[in-house]
């Protein structure tokens, strides 16, 4: 009975995250769908270019990184009651407009350059730097812009409706982030396709272009380096400055979450459901970190989160949210995957109740990691004197990343008939 009446008010308490969290980690899971069957469409530019996964889940991650941050930042600052919807300059909303779109040039920049060389370093073919640059650059930029005002349009609505956006933000940015990113990057390989030269090398429109969008981001980002707002640093250069180097590290991380799936390539492209359900799976569990790191952030601002050297009660109850939402958002990828591969190709090519285990058993073990992985990662930015809307979210994002494609790859291995 008091079990009974403890989860009843568990059940309470939690309402509107369990309400907001469950639809849109659906709306999430139906859209990453999508972005699995598209992906599942290209597999000649996957074959073609060596490297383009590394490039595809790098690009994925980056973008959950810098606008999930921004999602996070405007959360906080609705909490807080200083979040206003002005564009006006050295507002919130704007600085992080301002911010998120320096943050995409540099770190796409980072990513074409940083990835070319680990692709080659790890023998997985060559592709011209100048044709990965583009392609990282040009994608980025093009599903950056349509992410900022997706982004924007969630912080109005949401703050016109008095949501709670950190229920919201992470799930619809990593689903949104999926649908627009893929799209991009691979009509920039097209393009950098149909400019190549016949030895191979980029052509020169892609040159051109490439080293125009290095310019400019030399220059947005100088621009902003410099800029100070009533004698203190300017927000949008304080989120540079303060995000970069984090990004960086969260860059590395993705990359090698895309290495490992480049790995294992083949035996995706021979299960369609496997690698149409690959998206969803890594970008629900990067959507579940940046929600429970989202409250627990806000949590720790407001002052309502006890942190130690363990998880508190209130961390506990949390946790409790993430198990549920996650079972009942995996379970979902599973059957919407199969049936979804029932539907193009005709035969899933292993049996659902195989797909649906692989997919369960490899989303508690992530779930589990990634509850304890938020805590400390938003404690230890605390101790650090960080702001843990700044660092936790992409610290976890690309952490799970990694976590997600190494678990997943890892449970297909040892429990599909490949």
């Amino acid at each position: 009975m008091v079990f009974v009446t403890g989860f009843k008010g568990f059940l309470i308490r939690n309402k509107s995250v369990f309400k907001m969290g469950l639809a849109a980690l659906a709306i999430a899971a139906a859209a990453d769908l999508v972005a699995g069957l598209f992906l599942g469409g290209m597999e000649e530019y996957i074959v073609m270019i060596p490297g383009m996964m590394v490039l595809v889940y790098s690009a994925i991650g980056m973008r959950g990184n810098i606008f999930g941050a921004v999602g996070s930042r405007l959360g906080t600052s609705m909490h807080m009651g200083t979040f206003e919807m002005s564009f006006r300059k050295g507002g919130i909303l704007r600085s992080n407009m301002e911010s998120s779109i320096a943050l995409t040039f540099l770190i796409s920049l980072a990513m074409g350059i940083m990835g070319w060389a680990v692709v080659g370093a790890m023998g997985m073919g060559s592709t011209d730097i100048w044709s990965f640059t583009f392609i990282s650059m040009s994608g980025g930029l093009l599903a950056g812009l349509i992410l900022l005002a997706f982004n924007v349009i969630i912080a109005r609505e949401g703050h016109k409706r008095d949501w709670d956006v950190d229920n919201m933000t992470a799930p619809l940015i990593a689903a949104a982030g999926d649908i627009v990113t893929m799209p991009m990057l691979f009509l920039s390989a097209m393009f950098v396709k149909g400019c190549e030269g016949e030895d191979g090398s980029a052509g020169l429109p892609v040159v051109i272009l490439t080293l125009c969008m290095i310019a400019f981001t030399v220059a947005l980002v100088a621009l902003i380096a410099r800029r100070r707002s009533s004698g203190r640093m300017d927000e949008a250069r304080r989120i540079v400055a303060q995000s970069t180097p984090v990004l960086v590290m969260c860059l590395l991380l993705d990359i090698f979450a895309g290495l490992a799936i480049e790995g294992e390539k083949e035996s995706l492209v021979e299960l369609a459901v496997l690698l149409i359900l690959m998206p969803a799976f890594l970008n629900e569990g990067n959507a579940l970190s940046g929600m429970l790191t989202s409250r627990l952030s806000s949590m720790i601002h407001l002052g309502t989160l006890r942190t130690g050297r363990f998880p508190g009660r209130d961390a506990d109850e949390n946790f409790a949210v993430t198990y549920i939402m996650a079972a009942a958002t995996f379970a979902f990828i599973g059957a919407i995957a199969s049936a979804a591969t029932m539907l193009v190709y005709g035969d899933l090519g292993i049996g659902f109740g195989r797909v649906m285990l692989i997919v369960l058993v490899a989303g508690m073990i992530t779930t589990t990691i990634l509850n304890f992985l938020s805590y400390y990662v938003a404690v230890a930015a605390v101790r650090f004197s960080l702001d843990p809307d700044d660092h936790s979210i992409p610290i976890t994002s690309s952490s799970m990343d990694l976590i997600s494609a190494i678990v997943l790859i890892n449970v297909i291995l040892l429990l599909s008939p490949m």
